[in-house]
C-alpha cells in the first residue's frame, strides 16, 4: 500500500504569527453569507455537508471546526512506530475532511504515562492497550507498565471538543488483560489480572456510569452532587475470560463477548446490563464470531472473519450472520468500530484502516493510510476535535 500520509502537529506560535499577518491583511470582517446575520447563516449552513463547506472558502472552513457547529465524526487511534521496538505510543486523530492525521495532546500526568507494548516474556505479541468510546469521549481503561503491572489506577478520558484529558474515578481493582466495554453510557470492566492472577479479580465485574455527568459531547467531573464511582456487579462464574484482552460489545442493552479471537474454540457469554445477569451466547452468534466485532449505535453487531476477510452483520431473528462484503484488506483484521453508517477496521499488521460504508448499495470500502512510519493499534469513531483559535485549517 502506497503510504504517503504524514502526521501534522501545529506549532501554536508559528500558526498564530501567520494568522495575525492574515488578519492584518484582511481587516474587513468576512460574514458567512453576505446579507445574513451569522446566526441565521449558520443554521442554513448546518444542513450542508461539512466536506462541501470545507472546500468553499476560509470562513466556512473555520465554521466547520468551531464549537458552535455540529461536529462531524472522525477516527481516533493509538499509533506505534513501525520499525521501533521501543514502548512508544501516540494518541492520534484522522480528520476525514482535511485527510490529515493530528496528534492528540498527551495526558497531563506526572510522571508521564508509560505503556508497555513489548516485553521479553511475550516475544511474539504486543501487550494490549484497552480503550472504549462513550458519550463522545475516548476512554483509556487498561494497559501494562513495568514490571508487568497494571498501568492505570484510574481511567483517562479525552474529550475531543475541549481537547482535554481528565481522570475518571479510581478503580476498585486496577487490571490488565481484562474485559472492557460500554453500553448506554456506562463503562464496564471485568476479569483480567492485577499485579498477579487472583481468582476473585478474574471473576469480578465493575461499572462506571458516566451519564449523570455527561451531555452528548462532554463530561463534567466537577459537579459535586453527582459523584463518579465504580460499582461492583454480579460476577462471572469462572476466570476463563482473563486469558486475553477482550472487547465487550454493547448491543440492545447487553454486553456480548467471546474469550478467544479467530477460528479457535471459544466460549461466548452475554451480560444483561438492566437485570445484572449473565446468560449463554446463542449458538449461531458464537459460531460466526471469528474476529473483532462492533455495534452500530448499539443496534446492529458487525464482525469480521479475520481469516476470510468477510464483514458480516448479525440477524437475531435467525441467529445467523449475513454477509456484507469480502475483501483482502479485511484479512487479519485486529480491531473495529462502527458509527455513522461506517464500519472502520484495523487492517492486518496495523497497516491502514479499512472504512466500509454499510449504507451504500452495494457497500463500498476505502482505506485510510497510516502515517509514514507508524502502525495502528486500535480504532474509535468520535466527534472531530474543535479548532483552537490559534490554528488555521488553511487557505482556500
Amino acid at each position: 500500500m502506497n503510504n504517503s500520509t504524514t502526521i501534522t502537529v501545529a506549532s501554536a506560535d508559528t500558526v498564530a504569527v501567520k494568522r495575525r499577518k492574515k488578519l492584518h491583511q484582511h481587516n474587513q470582517y468576512e460574514s458567512l453569507i453576505p446579507g445574513l446575520p451569522d446566526d441565521i447563516a449558520q443554521i442554513c449552513l448546518s444542513h450542508v455537508q461539512s466536506s462541501t463547506l470545507y472546500s468553499v472558502c476560509q470562513s466556512w472552513r473555520r465554521l466547520v471546526y468551531s464549537p458552535s457547529f455540529p461536529p462531524f465524526l472522525s477516527i481516533y487511534s493509538l499509533l506505534k512506530p513501525s520499525k521501533s521496538e521501543e514502548n512508544s505510543v501516540q494518541f492520534a486523530n484522522f480528520d476525514p475532511i482535511s485527510a490529515k492525521w493530528n496528534l492528540l495532546p498527551p495526558p497531563p500526568l506526572n510522571p508521564p504515562l508509560r505503556l508497555l507494548l513489548r516485553h521479553r516474556s511475550f516475544i511474539s505479541r504486543h501487550l494490549p492497550i484497552q480503550s472504549v468510546s462513550v458519550s463522545g469521549n475516548f476512554i483509556l481503561l487498561a494497559a501494562t507498565t513495568d514490571p508487568l503491572l497494571p498501568a492505570l489506577s484510574r481511567p483517562l478520558v479525552f474529550n475531543p471538543l475541549t481537547r482535554k484529558w481528565i481522570s475518571g474515578p479510581r478503580f476498585e481493582t486496577p487490571r490488565r488483560w481484562c474485559v472492557a466495554g460500554a453500553s448506554q453510557g456506562v463503562v464496564y470492566v471485568a476479569s483480567g489480572i492485577g499485579s498477579s492472577y487472583n481468582p476473585e479479580v478474574a471473576r469480578s465485574v465493575e461499572k462506571w456510569d458516566l451519564k449523570s455527568n455527561c451531555t452528548k459531547y462532554s463530561c463534567n467531573q466537577h459537579d459535586k452532587n453527582k459523584v463518579w464511582k465504580w460499582e461492583k456487579m454480579s460476577g462471572l462464574k469462572d476466570g476463563k475470560f482473563s486469558r486475553e484482552a477482550i472487547e465487550a460489545v454493547g448491543w440492545r442493552g447487553k454486553l456480548c463477548m467471546v474469550n478467544v479471537q479467530g477460528d479457535a474454540a471459544k466460549e461466548g457469554i452475554i451480560y444483561d446490563v438492566g437485570s445484572d445477569t449473565w446468560q449463554e451466547m446463542p449458538e449461531g452468534m458464537l459460531v460466526g464470531w471469528r474476529g473483532p466485532a462492533a455495534a452500530m449505535e448499539e443496534e446492529v453487531i458487525y464482525t469480521v472473519d479475520e481469516s476470510k476477510g468477510a464483514l458480516r452483520k448479525y440477524d437475531p431473528g435467525s441467529d445467523s450472520w449475513i454477509m456484507i462484503l469480502e475483501n483482502e484488506m479485511l484479512k487479519g483484521a485486529q480491531h473495529m468500530a462502527a458509527a455513522g453508517g461506517r464500519v472502520c477496521v484495523v487492517c492486518g499488521g496495523g497497516d491502514g484502516i479499512a472504512v466500509v460504508d454499510v449504507t451504500a448499495e452495494p457497500p463500498s470500502l476505502v482505506v485510510v493510510e497510516t502515517p509514514v512510519g507508524f502502525q495502528v493499534l486500535d480504532v474509535h469513531i468520535l466527534p472531530r476535535m474543535n479548532q483552537l483559535d490559534s490554528e488555521s485549517k488553511d487557505e482556500c
